[in-house]
């Protein structure tokens, strides 16, 4: 009777990883389990081969004789494994399971996504925008484009280009707006969920920032939106607002005469052990020309 039977490929994952990690600890952020799962896992294995394949000691675990020769033999077979599977996964539909930050899935990734599936033939992209984070303990995502800072553990975390936040009107209000002071008399549309907002703006070109008047917004796709429509001036990516920057709904009346907000905003986000899978590294580097950055080293 074959010893798989009674050892789960799971366990023997948990064992790889601790054995080339040496530590469960970080066999356990690897995998995006807790370091008491991989310690029961471990154990499990131990008793169902009858051989102790590690032992510990204060500063992690060092592997046995037996268990650097499973090692050796495991390593192999997950290559072998991992091989199979990319040749697979290369010869059928490319499924890409994504979850976005609503404003950047609204206003910068569904707008090329017909240019990415132009350029990738066979690829199937399922998108869900939400401000929660998505949750890769079910297996449910590839990534995350998240806004702001990234949580959760065991996580790749990839930042994405620099953006650049300015005041951005229609072209009949910027004609009021010749310096930053002006911005004192206009209706100025307030982002909530925002990282940059107007104080920081104010005190970064040295005016007090004005008390919080006219209309408010909780994406940043509703307030390009009105502003574009002419209901106020609102604090915004470029990045975000670049389509209606291009068409001339939107125009930044300061600029050259401000000081602008730079912040990275975005981070791509995945779990360490779905770095390999085609899907996700074609659509992260097709992310990198798009932007202009270099993901290599996070590809890696």
């Amino acid at each position: 009777m074959s010893l798989l039977m009674h050892v789960p490929l799971s366990a023997v994952r948990s064992f790889e990883a601790a054995a080339r990690r040496r530590s469960f600890k970080a066999a356990a952020t690897e995998l995006n389990l807790t370091a008491s799962a991989v310690s029961h896992a471990i154990r499990k294995m131990e008793q169902a081969l009858g051989v102790a394949l590690f032992e510990r000691n204060g500063q992690g675990v060092v592997p046995t004789p037996a268990g650097e020769a499973l090692l050796e033999h495991v390593g192999r077979a997950f290559e072998e494994l991992d091989r199979g599977l990319h040749l697979v996964a290369a010869r059928g539909p490319q499924l890409l399971r994504l979850h976005c930050a609503p404003s950047f899935a609204a206003q910068w990734l569904t707008p090329r996504l017909a240019r990415f599936l132009a350029a990738h033939p066979g690829f199937e992209v399922r998108l869900a925008a939400g401000m929660d984070y998505a949750r890769f303990t079910t297996d449910e995502f590839d990534a995350d484009i998240v806004y702001g800072p990234p949580r959760g553990e065991g996580l790749v975390v990839v930042p994405l280009c620099t953006e650049t936040v300015r005041p951005l009107c229609d072209p009949v209000r910027a004609a009021a707006i010749r310096e930053p002071a002006d911005l004192l008399t206009q209706v100025l549309i307030q982002s909530d969920n925002k990282q940059v907002r107007w104080p920081l703006w104010f005190a970064r070109n040295g005016l007090p920032a004005p008390r919080p008047l006219g209309v408010r917004f909780d994406r940043s796709f509703l307030a390009i939106a009105a502003a574009a429509d002419g209901l106020g001036v609102a604090l915004e990516s470029t990045l975000l607002a670049e389509r209606e920057l291009a068409s001339g709904r939107l125009v930044a009346p300061l600029l050259g005469r401000a000081r602008d907000v730079d912040y990275v905003g975005h981070h791509l986000v995945f779990p360490a052990a779905t770095r390999r899978r085609a899907p996700l590294r074609t659509f992260a580097q097709w992310m990198a020309q798009e932007m202009r950055i270099d993901l290599a080293a996070d590809l890696a």
